[in-house]
């Protein structure tokens, strides 16, 4: 059924036109819904009357502007970010989380998605940055030691924690690492310069 849909989708893409150089990210989009039925796919399990998730995450549109800018969004490694995005909003965090793992294992030297799953693993986990965070964090850097967003993104999961100081450290990092060019520098500067006020006005 997978087949025959995907085939009518491309069917109906080349009668209407759309330009080649969509078709990958339609493929992506298909393939990330495959993904995700082959995660939370129950056929034989009875019938139950939905109930709303309790817990969603808040994933706000700033952020994920920001990350657009640092690491890109329309490229197939991105599209699991998309997913995910989508999945921690509803409240499905194991869900959100194990699509960026699966993302992952297809792009094992993909900065974006061992950036993102730090970021799932830490919003799985409920806001702490737990030893898997961190070695997803760490194997971003690895990657791309040059890079801002890892320790940006590193940084945001110790602040939205509650540890200011540390995520403080990580997001002088970030700017120090932002070209001057750079469409997020300021977005950076502005962030760190509000944290250390507000770590200021704790001192008081």
């Amino acid at each position: 059924m997978l087949v025959l849909f995907g085939v009518a989708t491309f069917a109906v893409l080349w009668i209407a036109g759309v330009a080649r150089t969509l078709w990958t990210t339609v493929g992506a989009a298909l393939m990330l819904g495959a993904a995700g039925y082959a995660i939370q796919e129950r056929a034989g399990l009875p019938g139950h009357p939905v109930q709303d998730n309790a817990d969603p995450v808040a994933v706000y549109p700033q952020v994920i502007k920001l990350r657009d800018q640092m690491l890109g969004r329309f490229t197939g490694d991105g599209a699991y970010l998309i997913a995910s995005d989508a999945l921690m909003r509803s409240g499905s965090r194991d869900s959100g989380a194990r699509i960026v793992l699966m993302g992952a294992n297809q792009y094992p030297r993909s900065l974006t998605l061992w950036t993102g799953l730090g970021t799932a693993i830490a919003q799985h986990d409920g806001g702490a940055v737990s030893p898997a965070a961190r070695l997803a964090f760490d194997q971003a850097t690895r990657l791309a030691p040059e890079h801002p967003a890892p320790p940006f993104f590193e940084g945001l999961a110790y602040v939205q924690s509650g540890d200011f100081r540390k995520g403080r450290a990580y997001w002088a990092r970030a700017l120090a690492l932002s070209p001057r060019a750079a469409p997020y520098r300021e977005e950076i500067a502005l962030r760190l310069a509000a944290l250390d006020a507000m770590i200021a006005q704790m001192q008081q």
